[in-house]
């Protein structure tokens, strides 16, 4: 079912109600391998990685005797201690600093005795673990949103229920991009519109991320997923927008006979660009002179990072959608 329609159905409802599988992680943070399956990480750029460990847990747990430890890089090179590179006695890595040239395979081939009690004889087994390491760094940008809905009144629990259902049918509808809704949060107010009166209103915000659980699954092993989740977090915007938009012409085409009382408010979608930290307002039907010169300034500095993308969202004409709420 399309979730504009899905909305809507829900919306028809209420107004008229009245585990890993790649390593083993200890609680200490510890990365443990498994013999005969890479295991995948992720290191967020200029950030420390995990603690490798050079057994896997199973093997942990028992007594090894005489073990030693080789490390073997990217560069198929072996690997010893320096500013960069830890390696203790026990054979745990841990890689500071990490940078997209660390990227790649480290493997690690443990080598231990088993001795006989009876004979003192000894027995050399060796054991293999790989760990696939990429480097990843956070997109350039994510979009925090705001919308409002008119409603009956400020008190009861169908304001929360919409909330609710809004924010599960948004994430549905971008979730196979590893994006998900973050930080959502809504008020009730009075609202004075022209000839109208005084009218109930949800303000609703929220942020689109391009970090949901199991995003890591999107990068394809690639080194470097930068490229990735800013081209699904774009995706998400335009698919969210495209949603009001259905909204609007549901309401205006199957709907104009009968405004209800719970609905999208026309004109209300807004989208800001989070560009390090700072807010740049992408939409606005109308801006305001005394913000303009500024709006240009940080329009103008974003282009120049993102090596001049099309930053202007589409959205000028967005929203409404719904139903009567009560018989």
């Amino acid at each position: 079912m399309r979730a504009w329609v899905l909305l809507s159905a829900v919306l028809w409802y209420l107004t008229g109600a009245g585990g890993r599988r790649s390593s083993e992680r200890t609680s200490k943070g510890f990365i443990y391998g498994k013999p005969g399956h890479p295991v995948k990480l992720y290191v967020k750029l200029h950030h420390h990685s995990p603690v490798l460990v050079c057994m896997d847990f199973r093997r942990a747990k028992k007594e090894t005797v005489d073990p030693t430890y080789i490390w073997i890089g990217p560069n198929e090179k072996p690997l010893t201690g320096n500013n960069q590179i830890n390696i203790t006695k026990t054979g745990k890595l841990m890689v500071k600093d990490f940078l997209e040239a660390l990227s790649g395979l480290y493997t690690c081939t443990l080598s231990y005795k088993t001795v006989k009690a009876e004979t003192q004889e000894e027995t050399i087994v060796k054991q293999r673990y790989d760990f696939m390491i990429f480097a990843y760094r956070e997109p350039d940008y994510s979009y925090q949103m705001a919308v409002r809905f008119t409603t009956k009144s400020c008190e009861g629990r169908y304001n929360d229920l919409l909330f609710r259902v809004l924010k599960k049918i948004l994430d549905n509808l971008i979730s196979d991009l590893s994006c998900h809704v973050i930080e959502p949060s809504y008020k009730c107010h009075f609202v004075k519109i022209p000839k109208h009166g005084l009218i109930h209103e949800l303000f609703i915000a929220f942020q689109v991320n391009p970090f949901a659980p199991g995003w890591k699954g999107a990068c394809n092993d690639s080194a470097d997923c930068e490229d990735i989740t800013n081209h699904n977090i774009l995706q998400a915007r335009d698919r969210i927008e495209e949603f009001f938009r259905r909204q609007a012409y549901i309401y205006y085409h199957d709907f104009n006979k009968t405004i209800p009382a719970m609905h999208f408010v026309d004109h209300s979608f807004q989208v800001w660009l989070v560009v390090l930290g700072l807010l740049v307002l992408m939409l606005m039907l109308l801006v305001k002179t005394a913000f303009l010169s500024v709006f240009m300034e940080l329009n103008l500095a974003h282009k120049l990072q993102t090596k001049n993308r099309n930053m202007k969202t589409r959205g000028e004409s967005i929203v409404t959608c719904l139903w009567r709420w009560g018989t």
